[in-house]
């Protein structure tokens, strides 16, 4: 995937992109210094088809936080073998929690994560120690030079996205929006 730079592709509040010069006012405007862009849609697709199993880095144990959420809908709506990694916790869901992906009882496919964004880099150092291949950060972690670091180590990097939304919108249950859409369909679901 090649590097695009500021001049090419600007990434919006909302997540949009499009084609805006680095000296324009709206790009000063909006004082984006976001010049790495991931996977497409259709890659991150594949990237979910592909995998069997993921582990949340930073999942919780608590209701009230978004990797318990999450951890819920991966495993009561999808086929992927679900790890939950925290040091702080014995056990997530009635399941073992490990305190590092090094302790996992296999390399997974998906590595996402819920830690702030100055620990990615420590995170994608682990990630690569373990030879995962997808690190996949949540909405609202954005760390480009370490996903720059782990592209150029062989990592597929997702940054600022949730693994749930995307996995639901693909399946035909969620509005781009994150909204449920209500729809009940007899297509195949794509996982």
């Amino acid at each position: 995937m090649a590097d695009v730079t500021l001049d090419e592709i600007t990434v919006l509040p909302n997540g949009m992109s499009c084609s805006l010069p680095a000296d324009s006012p709206l790009a000063k405007l909006l004082k984006s210094q976001r010049t790495w862009v991931g996977p497409s849609a259709r890659q991150r697709l594949g990237i979910l088809r592909r995998a069997k199993s993921i582990a949340i880095v930073g999942a919780s144990p608590n209701a009230a936080r978004s990797s318990y959420f999450v951890g819920t809908y991966l495993m009561s709506s999808s086929d992927y073998r679900v790890y939950f990694v925290n040091p702080n916790a014995d056990t997530i869901f009635g399941q073992k929690a490990y305190p590092d992906l090094a302790s996992l009882p296999e390399i997974p496919d998906i590595v996402d994560v819920f830690r702030k964004s100055s620990d990615i880099p420590s995170v994608i150092d682990d990630v690569l120690a373990v030879g995962a291949t997808t690190v996949w950060l949540q909405l609202g972690i954005w760390n480009e030079d370490a996903a720059r670091f782990g592209q150029s180590k062989g990592l597929t990097v997702v940054m600022d996205r949730c693994i749930k939304i995307e996995h639901a919108r693909f399946n035909g249950g969620l509005h781009l929006l994150g909204f449920d859409t209500g729809v009940i369909s007899s297509r195949k679901a794509a996982r």
